[in-house]
């Protein structure tokens, strides 16, 4: 296998390519280095096949959107992933093939819902969940450091004590370390119990990062337009939150509240189907077309994406333009799948 590490700042981006065919990946890749990436590919005669973000980035830009448009590779995510336009959802447990190079899925939620690592041969690379000496902060929407801590302790503390850990991220200019060092000398976690664990990062006070707000915007919803203007956090945390029963009940209930599909018409008809009687405005096209909502301004609403984040900042939209009763499906169409509720699919023909 061919391996490089590519940035050698905080944010880490590695190569990994098949020696005989020459396929490549690219995990984790940062949008201002693409032209980087494209002269080292050539260098090694490499064709990029996929990449890979370990999840959704809240401190730089993903480059993953950018290379599929230049390349035809495969964007791949995990099934938790907020964003559209993911070619390939993956799943704990999952392989996926480079060539001839493996990586196996580990889902290791806890910095973010969508969290995984990609394990292959002797290496880890462990996005934000697992750094070098630390751990990947868990206050962001959707972290849980109990989570984090159990996929830490549980996920990647049972591979081989020799494993190498490549982290997504490293502050003070190391490149690796490996399972067993992490064990005995992580000091987030060596010696700790779960409860002081999630007391420790409850309490860490750290800032948070540098032009959070336009990163978060193309990297959660593939969005890089200026004129959509995308809320603040404490926006996005005012938000109600439902869960699928509680949306359900709503729904049967008279008057019912509007259901709001904010995700793009390709997934709306596709393998999570929608809910039925759902009105669909892409989220890019909310603010040209929240006219077609007046009517509920003062009635309930409902967002509906597939992992309740674009929705999130939909239902803050709208809060912003006066709309009183807006909530969000939390967990999207994902969680209302996995509770087996009512969906429609098919084509619009259908």
């Amino acid at each position: 296998m061919l391996f490089r590490e590519l940035n050698y700042g905080k944010c880490k981006t590695y190569l990994i390519a098949c020696e005989n065919t020459r396929k490549a990946a690219l995990i984790d890749p940062v949008k201002e280095k693409v032209d980087r990436y494209l002269a080292t590919l050539a260098y090694y005669g490499c064709r990029l096949d996929a990449v890979i973000d370990t999840h959704t980035h809240a401190d730089h830009r993903t480059a993953s959107f950018e290379l599929n448009g230049l390349t035809g590779a495969k964007v791949i995510m995990h099934r938790r992933a907020p964003a559209p336009h993911v070619d390939i959802h993956v799943e704990d447990g999952q392989r996926y093939t480079i060539g001839e190079v493996e990586l196996q899925v580990l889902y290791t939620p806890g910095h973010t819902p969508d969290s995984m690592s990609l394990y292959t041969g002797d290496r880890v690379f462990t996005g934000d969940t697992l750094l070098i000496r630390g751990t990947g902060r868990s206050d962001f929407a959707g972290g849980d450091p109990g989570e984090q801590f159990d996929s830490i302790t549980q996920k990647l503390f049972r591979l081989p004590d020799e494993t190498l850990v490549f982290p997504a991220h490293d502050y003070r200019g190391n490149t690796h370390s490996t399972i067993g060092e992490e064990k005995r000398f992580n000091p987030r976690v060596s010696g700790r119990t779960r409860e002081e664990y999630i007391e420790l990062m409850n309490h860490l006070g750290l800032p948070l990062p540098d032009k959070i707000q336009e990163v978060l915007q193309p990297n959660e919803s593939a969005l890089d337009d200026d004129r959509i203007p995308f809320p603040s956090l404490a926006q996005l945390n005012q938000v109600r939150q439902l869960t699928p029963k509680e949306v359900q009940a709503l729904l049967s209930a008279s008057p019912s509240p509007l259901p709001l599909d904010v995700r793009e018409p390709e997934e709306y008809w596709g393998e999570l189907g929608h809910i039925p009687g759902c009105r669909l405005i892409p989220l890019k096209e909310l603010p040209t077309r929240v006219a077609e909502l007046e009517k509920y301004k003062e009635r309930q609403i409902i967002a509906i994406c597939r992992a309740g984040v674009r929705s999130t900042t939909a239902a803050a939209i709208l809060t912003g333009l006066g709309f009183e009763q807006v909530s969000n499906l939390k967990g999207g169409m994902l969680d209302w799948n996995d509770q087996n509720l009512p969906v429609e699919r098919g084509t619009p023909t259908s």
